[in-house]
């Protein structure tokens, strides 16, 4: 047997995304994708050892392999490649030889339910090809490692088989053997119980846990195997897997060195970068709460924390954002308070008289009612939303309602409420807005309102590519008499703007705007200014 570490506090992560995580449905990484991984798990995650293929699967897991190999001779880091392989004799040892492996993973059955019950044989046979498997790759110089596959069913139901398996990978001298809860059926407790008693059976032999989440547990199951004496847990990033996947890196990392006096070899500010690229080559999202790594994990969205935070980190915790290389967020909503937008103007460069504050704060909690979560990014729009609202509103788009489908002649029904008095029109037109405008043009010359002609129509919503992104709407009108395009002057334009989460409801917040400038005879605004005025103002959309 190997000699255990000498750091009785040091723990061997061993991460299987290469292997056991791309058993995860739909997900197949290129060999380029691979060796991308494996460079990033080994040399900036500082992952111990990392599992990278399986045997006699496809040309491109032999290519995958071989290109991995390759780039860990040259960087001396071939000893911390591992593969998956089978007690078939010669077959899997000679395709890892082949490859440029120098270390197996051999799948032996963990429980005698799975040997006799899928190979088909008795244990005394499967110990006979396991052996002869070893001993091959013995000679091959080829160290092995060996899976107990379902160990998790074996340690509870058949002891006996578990216990003569176990005697004869000792005396065949393997370097480690990995304890599988392959189905993921245990809870911490159970851990603690079947670990602890195979390493108190063999303590001169290195037992790694190898768990999985289908219960949720499989945090806290690493963490139980450890208290029971494993010197190694295997992960895979962003807990790829079969079914509910294996334990997660991050997970397990950061819950070793917060709630053990045990240490890893890991890097945790390159865990999120990792995270994140894992995510892009499999396509699989990691969830925005997702621990650690998720979008939303670092964002604190009720205003009464981010007050906290401000009078003096009382909202922090040792999962502190700079430790994963993280940004704290302050989510802005129906919830956020002052501190929350104070610490986004703060960060955005951003200074607002105290009233005006109040007003975008106003508008943040409206937009939230209807969007649940304001994103940071969306701030700038609403500042310039907000403080460009008219103060008086003398008229109102009181009700409005748009049908768009397909093969059918958009239509479109408004409501103006003007000093008391409502006028409804209905009208069809080219799309939903000039439906739209065309309704409003109506009921606007029923109050004797005339209407500036659409001179431009620009939409923005925040870098990102969210759908409920806000939009900003900005109109450009004409007003006066028609004139040639040769002879129309800047002075005839202005421009509004409108905001919200639904792009009509921001053209339509504009339009609105524009009705007012235009019956209370202000001079509009010619061009977007560079300086935010400050001027008060209040303003309640349909």
């Amino acid at each position: 047997m190997s000699q255990k570490n000498t750091a009785p506090n040091q723990i061997a992560i061993m991460d299987t995304t290469l292997r056991d995580g791309e058993q995860t449905p739909d997900v197949s990484y290129t060999p380029a994708e691979k060796l991308q991984l494996a460079r990033i798990l080994l040399l900036e995650a500082e992952v111990d050892r990392i599992e990278i293929a399986s045997t006699r699967v496809s040309e491109g897991e032999r290519e995958a392999a071989r290109n991995i190999t390759r780039w860990a001779r040259k960087t001396r880091l071939i000893r911390r490649i591992e593969m998956l392989g089978y007690c078939d004799g010669k077959t899997s040892v000679d395709w890892i030889s082949d490859v440029g492996g120098k270390a197996m993973n051999l799948l032996a059955k963990g429980s005698e339910k799975h040997c006799r019950g899928q190979l088909g044989i008795t244990p005394e046979e499967h110990r006979a090809r396991i052996e002869q498997t070893i001993r091959y790759a013995s000679r091959k110089r080829i160290t092995v490692n060996v899976y107990l596959e379902d160990w998790s069913s074996g340690v509870r139901e058949s002891f006996d088989y578990v216990f003569a398996m176990v005697q004869a990978l000792r005396e065949l001298r393997v370097a480690r053997i990995y304890l599988a809860d392959t189905l993921g059926t245990l809870a911490p407790n159970d851990v603690t119980r079947y670990v602890g008693l195979m390493t108190s059976t063999w303590p001169n032999i290195d037992f790694e846990y190898h768990g999985h989440n289908d219960y949720g547990l499989a945090t806290a199951n690493c963490l139980a195997a450890l208290g029971a004496g494993a010197r190694g847990i295997h992960t895979s990033v962003n807990s790829m897997g079969e079914r509910a996947g294996n334990s997660s890196l991050t997970e397990v990392v950061t819950a070793i060195h917060d709630h053990t006096e045990m240490r890893t070899g890991l890097n945790e500010s390159r865990l999120t970068d990792l995270s994140r690229i894992v995510e892009t080559f499999s396509g699989k999202d990691v969830a925005a709460n997702a621990p650690i790594v998720g979008r939303d994990v670092f964002t604190q969205t009720a205003g009464i924390h981010a007050d906290g935070d401000a009078k003096g980190g009382l909202y922090h915790s040792r999962l502190e954002h700079t430790r994963f290389g993280r940004a704290r967020r302050y989510a802005l909503g129906k919830l956020s308070g002052k501190a929350s937008l104070d610490h986004n103007l703060q960060r955005l460069g951003i200074e607002l008289p105290t009233a005006d504050r109040a007003l975008v704060l106003q508008r943040i909690i409206e937009l939230g009612d209807k969007k649940h979560v304001v994103s940071p990014e969306d701030l700038p729009y609403i500042i310039a939303d907000v403080l460009k609202t008219p103060t008086d509103q003398m008229i109102k788009v009181k009700q409005y309602r748009v049908l768009v489908g397909t093969d059918e002649t958009p239509e479109a029904s408004v409501t103006l409420s003007y000093l008391g008095r409502d006028e409804e029109a209905e009208a069809t037109g080219d799309g939903g807005y000039d439906a739209f405008m065309n309704a409003l043009k109506k009921a606007a010359k029923k109050l004797e309102i005339s209407v500036p002609k659409l001179d431009d129509f620009k939409v923005r919503i925040p870098p990102g590519g969210r759908t409920g992104a806000l939009v900003e709407t900005q109109v450009t009108w004409r007003s006066g008499r028609e004139r040639s395009s040769a002879a129309a002057s800047s002075s005839d334009t202005f421009t509004t703007i409108g905001v919200d989460s639904d792009q009509l409801a921001a053209a339509v917040i504009a339009t609105e705007k524009m009705l007012n400038l235009v019956t209370q005879n202000l001079k509009p605004n010619r061009k977007r200014p560079a300086k935010r005025s400050s001027k008060k103002s209040s303003r309640k959309t349909s």
